[in-house]
């Protein structure tokens, strides 16, 4: 016998409606042929999914949150040098 494979979408849809409390998990699980523990279990990861969307931080990120500035300046001179060069090269920026 070969294991159902269920899509994100599917999953959520599940889970978003045994969230809501409407029906019970056996209603749920009749109504979308799945198995009870499988409904209570997709209903568990979403309310754990959503605990760590909430735990993220928003707004700006601060150069101290894992970016070097003195590296990505670094980085933004290497570039600039590069361009100039490949300017020279193929003519688009004659030297004066």
């Amino acid at each position: 016998m070969q294991r159902k494979v269920f899509s994100a979408e599917f999953k959520a849809k599940v889970a978003l409606e045994a969230l809501a409390g409407r029906k019970t998990v056996n209603e749920i699980a009749g109504a979308y042929e799945v198995h009870p523990h499988q409904v209570a279990t997709w209903k568990r990861e979403a309310q754990d999914g959503l605990k760590v969307l909430f735990e993220r931080r928003r707004g700006r990120r601060r150069v101290e949150d894992g970016t070097d500035a003195e590296a990505l300046y670094g980085q933004i001179g290497r570039l600039q040098v590069q361009v100039e060069w490949l300017k020279k090269k193929s003519g688009l920026n004659p030297s004066p």
